[in-house]
């Protein structure tokens, strides 16, 4: 006997109502971390605001990675949230503090590396004989000369947080991953271009590269008074705690560097050039402060120094 009607309907949606619930429980299961996919930089960021101790951590973790592989811009946004947010909880000052030596480090090898080119392009502008060189070396001048312009600036922001009225700590915590190759102690291509030599566009671009990277190593080396080399030895188990004093003075000693930028022979804007000098001297002023309490005479020879060319920077405009 065939079954009825309503019996082949009843069991039809029956095995219909069975596949809608399979597909529910698919869709409403747990997702797994493949298809999650990892977080992007910008969801981290938002994240951190919420003062997870674990997400600030895995930020600047992740900022540390950047810097260790040369994407210097990308540590630098990682960062800022970091460098800024008020907190009085210790677990995320450390981060806080950190974020602004690391900075720090980066500002200072970003001028270092733009001021080489700066100053490359402009001798190559003045030696090209051929107009269309002139012309466009002269641009990479005015481009890199703007960049170093602002990681003079973002320098100075940066040693006002750390050294604020005048005041450092007595140690200072730099915590950085070193990338596992040295950059070149010599870039061929800027010695070409001084003579007046071509380079092609790929070359400009591989030469600001190997400047920039030049830069962050001796930026590395300078703050702790050595080479890289001895930079990979003080960072290999993880932060150092720099002599607050001794960092002031390095702090010091790059906005120095970044106030020439702003010279007549450069960009001249006394404004600007003022603002990095009256940050560098009350920088300095954290440095004796802290030499009060554990007397140095190389230190204070190095401070005196340092105070003579802020003055004379000022002078000459």
């Amino acid at each position: 006997m065939l079954p009825s009607l309503r019996l082949v309907s009843q069991t039809l949606r029956g095995f219909g109502l069975m596949a809608i619930a399979g597909i529910v429980l698919v869709s409403c299961g747990p997702k797994t971390e493949k298809s999650a996919g990892p977080i992007s930089d910008h969801d981290l960021m938002v994240m951190a605001r919420g003062n997870d101790i674990k997400i600030t951590e895995q930020l600047f973790n992740r900022a540390k990675d950047a810097f260790k592989s040369g994407q210097w811009d990308r540590a630098l946004e990682l960062t800022e949230g970091l460098a800024t947010a008020p907190t009085a909880r210790v677990g995320h000052t450390h981060f806080r503090v950190r974020s602004r030596t690391l900075r720090t480090v980066i500002y200072a090898g970003q001028l270092k590396g733009r001021m080489e080119l700066a100053e490359a392009y402009g001798q190559g502008a003045d030696k090209a004989k051929n107009p269309q060189f002139k012309a466009e070396y002269r641009r990479l001048q005015n481009d890199h000369l703007q960049a170093a312009a602002h990681a003079a600036l973002n320098l100075a922001e940066t040693a006002r947080q750390l050294a604020p009225d005048g005041v450092i700590s007595k140690t200072v915590p730099l915590e950085t991953s070193i990338p596992p190759t040295e950059g070149p102690v010599e870039i061929a291509a800027l010695e070409r271009v001084k003579e007046g030599g071509w380079l092609e566009p790929d070359q400009q671009e591989s030469a600001a590269a190997d400047s920039l990277r030049k830069g962050m190593d001796d930026a590395l080396a300078e703050v702790v008074s050595g080479d890289l080399a001895k930079a990979r030895t003080v960072f290999a188990d993880g932060p150092a705690n720099l002599e607050g004093a001794a960092f002031a003075i390095f702090l010091a000693q790059e906005l120095a560097d970044g106030a020439i930028v702003f010279d007549r022979h450069h960009r001249p804007d006394s404004l600007k050039m003022k603002t990095l000098c009256d940050q560098g001297q009350e920088t300095l002023k954290a440095a004796l402060a802290r030499l009060q309490d554990n007397p140095d005479k190389d230190k204070e020879k190095e401070v005196k120094k340092l105070q003579d060319r802020f003055k004379t920077l000022l002078k000459k405009g």
